[in-house]
C-alpha cells in the first residue's frame, strides 16, 4: 500500500519535505524510553506502508483520507483491533506534533484526529499462574544457592506480589523502596511517568529482603545484571529482556509452560480480584489509567462459564464403547 501519500503533487511533498523539522522525531522524543522503542517500531510499519521510511515520509501531506486508508489497509491484514489503534494512536501523534511545528493547519489534524480507532477486544496477553506454579518458581530460585537464585525469588516476589511490569521491575533503584519492619513499600515509576506506591508483604517483603542481604545497601539500581555461574556485576542495571529471560529460565527448571513477567501481573490482578478487592484499587495498584483494562483479566466471569457447561449433558457415547 504505497498509494496514500503518493496522491500528493510533487510541489506538496518536496513543499512538505522542506519545512523544517521532522514531526515524527518530536513526537518520538516526547515519550519515555519503553514508549519510544514501541512506537519507534510502529512508525516504522506505517512509513514502509506510505512508501518510505522515518525519514523520508513527508508527515506534513498527510491528510484523512490517507489514514483512513491505512486504518482499512491495517484491518484487511487481520491485525487485532489495539494492534491497528496502536498504529493510529502514532500517526496522530505525528500530526499533532506537525500541527504544532506548523507544517499544517488545525483544520488538517482535527481531521485526522477524528479518524475512529477500529472497536473489538481480544483476551489480553498471557496466562494466569496458580499458586502451585508460583510456588513451583520460588523452589527453583531456592535451589539456586548462588546470588542469583536469591535476585531471582525478589524478582518473582515483586513481579506477583506488585503486578510489576517488566520495565517497571527493571527501573527500580535501591532508593525506591523503604522498609517498616513489616512492610516494604516501593516507588515505583510507570507509563507516561506517572508514579504510584506499593506495598509488598508476607512472603513478598521476606524474599526482598533476603536478597538485599545477598545484594548490599549501595545506592543503585535494585537488579544487578548476573553473569553465567550466577555471580553479578555489581552497580549493573537488569534490562527488561533479561528480566523476561529469568522468568522463562525459572519456569523451565519448574517444569512450567513459558512463563513471562506479563503472566506474573496478570495472575496478581486476577488473584486480587477473586479475593474481593474492589476493582478500582486493584487498578490503582496495578498502575490500569482505565479501569476496563482491570476488568478485561478478571478471570472470575470465565470460571462460572465453566460450571455452566458442565450444567449441559450432551448424549454422546464414545467411539468403542458401544454394545
Amino acid at each position: 500500500m504505497a498509494t496514500e501519500l503518493m496522491l500528493t503533487s510533487k510541489s506538496e511533498l518536496e513543499q512538505a519535505q522542506a519545512s523544517g523539522a521532522n514531526p515524527a522525531h518530536s513526537y518520538l522524543m516526547g515519550l519515555t524510553a519503553t514508549g519510544r522503542r514501541t512506537m519507534t517500531s510502529t512508525l516504522a510499519q506505517v512509513a514502509d506502508m506510505l512508501g518510505g521510511d522515518i525519514e523520508s515520509v513527508p508527515w506534513a501531506a498527510l491528510r484523512y483520507e490517507h489514514v483512513t486508508a491505512l486504518r482499512t489497509a491495517l484491518g484487511e491484514r487481520g491485525l487485532a483491533p489495539a494492534t491497528v489503534n496502536k498504529y493510529l494512536a502514532a500517526l496522530r501523534g505525528v500530526a499533532r506534533e506537525t500541527w504544532r511545528l506548523g507544517q499544517i493547519d488545525a483544520e488538517t489534524y482535527q481531521r485526522i484526529a477524528a479518524v475512529k480507532g477500529v472497536r473489538g477486544e481480544t483476551l489480553p496477553a498471557g496466562r494466569g499462574l496458580g499458586p502451585g506454579e508460583i510456588g513451583a518458581l520460588m523452589r527453583a530460585c531456592a535451589n539456586d544457592h548462588t546470588p542469583a537464585g536469591a535476585r531471582d525469588a525478589a524478582i518473582i516476589a515483586m513481579g506477583y506480589g506488585a503486578g510489576l511490569r517488566r520495565a517497571e521491575l527493571a527501573g527500580l533503584d535501591l532508593a525506591d523502596l523503604s522498609d517498616d519492619g513489616e512492610i516494604i513499600t516501593a516507588t515505583i515509576r510507570g507509563k507516561g511517568g506517572k508514579e504510584r506506591l506499593v506495598y509488598l508483604d508476607n512472603g513478598s517483603a521476606n524474599a526482598m529482603r533476603d536478597w538485599l542481604a545477598v545484594r548490599g545497601l549501595d545506592a543503585g539500581p535494585l537488579f544487578y545484571r548476573g553473569r553465567k555461574g550466577g555471580s553479578l556485576v555489581h552497580g549493573q542495571r537488569l534490562s527488561g529482556q533479561a528480566i523476561r529471560d529469568i522468568l522463562v529460565k525459572r519456569a523451565a527448571e519448574a517444569g512450567l509452560d513459558t512463563t513471562t513477567p506479563h503472566d506474573l501481573r496478570r495472575s496478581f490482578v486476577s488473584d486480587l480480584l477473586e479475593a474481593g478487592v474492589d476493582i478500582s484499587t486493584v487498578a490503582n495498584m496495578a498502575g490500569h489509567a482505565n479501569i476496563e483494562t482491570t476488568r478485561r483479566y478478571d478471570r472470575r466471569g470465565e470460571q462460572a462459564k465453566r460450571k455452566a457447561a458442565r450444567a449441559l449433558h450432551v448424549p454422546y457415547q464414545k467411539r468403542g464403547l458401544q454394545d
